[in-house]
């Protein structure tokens, strides 16, 4: 047997599919709990406490944004990030004050 055909075995081996399917499945570590229905067909449950959305910035209100989270990043606040710092504006808004032009 050439060093090649040693090669192909070994590598049938350790790509085995029995194997491959336990570990994927979560058989390899033990028995994993009944995932609800909508992971079961592969999609994962959507949150229901935040949403993803998508807005439009200009960019240089984006380098403002950016440096103002590296400015609280740098003061220590290391979980300062754009979605964050909109959260904590978005508190301090006080609907009165904003001008009619905006």
């Amino acid at each position: 047997m050439s060093e090649r055909d040693d090669l192909r075995q070994a590598t049938a081996k350790v790509l085995d599919n029995e194997g491959v399917d336990g570990v994927l499945s979560g058989g390899f570590y033990g028995v994993a709990e009944q995932a609800p229905k909508s992971q079961a067909r592969g999609k994962a449950a959507k949150p229901t406490h935040y949403k993803v959305i998508c807005i439009s910035m200009y960019t240089e209100d984006l380098r403002r944004l950016d440096a103002m989270v590296d400015s609280l990043k740098a003061r220590g606040l290391t979980k300062a990030n754009r979605s964050a710092l909109i959260r904590y504006a978005l508190g301090n808004v006080d609907v009165d004050s904003v001008p009619k032009g905006l």
